[in-house]
This record gives C-alpha cells, sequence and structure tokens, in this order.
C-alpha cells in the first residue's frame, strides 16, 4: 500500500503546481484552495508511504513524479517548449524512478 501512497503523492504533487500555476500567484481563490489541497494531500501521502518505503527512495520517487509531471503539464497545457531533449530527459527521470524502485 505504501507504493500506491507514494503514486498518488506524486500525482497531487502535480496538480499542485498545476494549480499553483493557474492560481497567478495564489490570487485566484480556487485555484488556490485547489493548490493548497493538493500540496497537503501530497505531503500527507508521501508521510504515509515513507512508514515502509526508506526516506531516500521515496523522497527520489516523490520529486521525479512531480518533475517529469510539471514538466509535461508545462508542455500540454501552457505551451512550453515541446522538443526532443526535454522528452529525453524526462525518459531518464522515468528510468531513475523505475531503478529505484527495481533495487528497494
Amino acid at each position: 500500500m505504501a507504493w500506491v501512497f507514494l503514486i498518488f503523492a506524486g500525482f497531487s504533487e502535480v496538480i499542485m503546481v498545476t494549480f499553483m500555476k493557474l492560481s497567478e500567484g495564489y490570487k485566484r481563490f480556487v485555484p488556490s484552495l485547489i493548490s493548497f489541497t493538493a500540496g497537503a494531500m501530497s505531503f500527507y501521502l508521501l508521510s504515509l508511504s515513507l512508514l515502509d518505503i526508506p526516506v531516500s527512495t521515496g523522497y527520489g520517487i516523490w520529486t521525479g513524479i512531480g518533475s517529469a509531471g510539471a514538466v509535461l503539464m508545462g508542455m500540454m497545457f501552457f505551451n512550453e517548449t515541446r522538443d526532443m531533449k526535454r522528452l529525453f530527459f524526462i525518459c531518464c527521470i522515468v528510468g531513475s524512478i523505475i531503478g529505484l524502485k527495481m533495487v528497494s
């Protein structure tokens, strides 16, 4: 169950940063509320996952999901640069996440 919590914590982090962008500096109420709620959920789920997963592995995977997810959301919804170099490095992050899971 810890791995499920960790994956959902990572996805919650992606939701948090996406709505942080949409909140325009926390000036818009609804996106701000969603961002704060997703952030709280992300930290809570991360804390639950760290009860069974080593902190170095859990934190590495959590930040990897958040980083890769934020880049993908930026490319899909905020018109950020889409090029092969960015996609290559996202694949490197995903490969690192898989590697950490395999050795944990």
